[in-house]
């Protein structure tokens, strides 16, 4: 089951309260305070780590709730300190303030972490009040209740290259060809009902994520389909590769369905609609496939690749492009 949206509500641990005490021995009368403080309570900390790949297990825990801190007793002992509680989830997910909405941490990288709800600090002892003045202060503090918070969690999928395109433009059998990834294939709209990641060796020492995002269709920014759940996970994607299927089993135009998927971009993120991309005309196998690579190319003025995922015509091509485009931003990176 893959979970990419959850809600969930965070409590820490309140303080524990601090103690009025006195001392109280044999031939001590007069022992003064001795009240100690209370702990302070347990946080809510959330951290990305490698190896976790969806929120499923939040999707089952919508309430979490941090430890109390102990209270102080005699003899000035402070209360224990409430244990903290730990959330883990995969890199790449942003925490939201679901109250407010806005953004509290993105954890794009493993081991990156959040203090998501503080714990409460632990109240002070009568022993904390004792001064020249107050030789014998009988007041003590409780302690502060810990922090309270409604989030949102948003899995984004950390990939190099992101997989556009309508439904059955050949994107998961692109992917199967390309790596080791294994998402379900089917002659029928919708097959990818999430992203799927697969890694593309280019060479002994070089290689790319790539991600195969669910097809979007016309108003997927607006929410319409399965694709408007996915745009964000294409939105780390430095270079986006889409693909376009010649002759489109649902009957539709082929430059149509090209130019509605650049729209959608447009209307969910203009960011996201200027990022680099390499155009794939896909199946390259099928009767009509080379009149239609040839018309794209010259409608969009610049290259585009004519590719098969089944016969491996032009994937190399494909790649090269890909190699290219990733390492001009990388260098652009590292000039800035």
């Amino acid at each position: 089951m893959f979970v990419d949206r959850v809600q969930i509500e965070v409590e820490a641990g309140g303080g524990g309260n601090g103690c009025s005490s006195f001392r109280r021995e044999r031939y001590i009368p007069k022992g003064g305070p001795d009240g100690g403080d209370g702990g302070d309570g347990g946080s809510i900390i959330i951290i990305a780590e490698e190896g976790v790949n969806s929120l499923v297990q939040l999707s089952h825990q919508h309430h979490w709730r941090g430890k109390r801190g102990g209270h102080g007793s005699g003899a000035n002992r402070t209360g224990r300190k409430g244990e903290d509680i730990v959330i883990k989830v995969p890199p790449g997910t942003v925490v939201i303030d679901a109250k407010e909405n806005f953004v509290l941490k993105d954890l794009a990288k493993d081991g990156d972490q959040l203090i998501a709800a503080r714990g409460g600090k632990g109240g002070r002892g009568n022993l904390s009040f004792k001064s020249s003045t107050n030789r014998a202060p009988r007041e003590c503090q409780p302690g502060d209740p810990g922090e309270k918070r409604l989030l949102t969690l948003e899995l984004k999928s950390i990939a190099d290259v992101g997989l556009i395109g309508k439904p059955n433009a050949g994107k998961s059998t692109l992917l199967s060809r390309l790596s080791r990834a294994r998402p379900e294939i089917a002659d029928y709209p919708f097959t990818t009902k999430f992203p799927n990641l697969g890694q593309v060796q280019i060479d002994m020492d070089t290689s790319f994520i790539l991600a195969d995002i669910p097809g979007l269709i016309e108003g997927a920014a607006e929410g319409v389909g399965l694709g408007h759940e996915f745009l964000r996970h294409v939105e780390r994607a430095g270079l986006l590769v889409h693909l376009v299927e010649p002759v489109p089993v649902d009957g539709t135009d082929p430059l149509e369905n090209y130019h509605s998927i650049r729209k959608e971009l447009e209307a969910y993120n203009p960011k996201l609609a200027a990022r680099p991309e390499v155009t794939c005309v896909t199946k390259a196998e099928l009767p009509g496939a080379e009149e239609f690579h040839a018309s794209l190319q010259q409608e969009l003025g610049r290259e585009v690749v004519l590719i098969s995922a089944v016969t491996g015509q032009g994937l190399n091509e494909m790649i090269r492009q890909v190699a290219q485009q990733l390492e001009a931003a990388k260098n652009e990176t590292e000039d800035a």
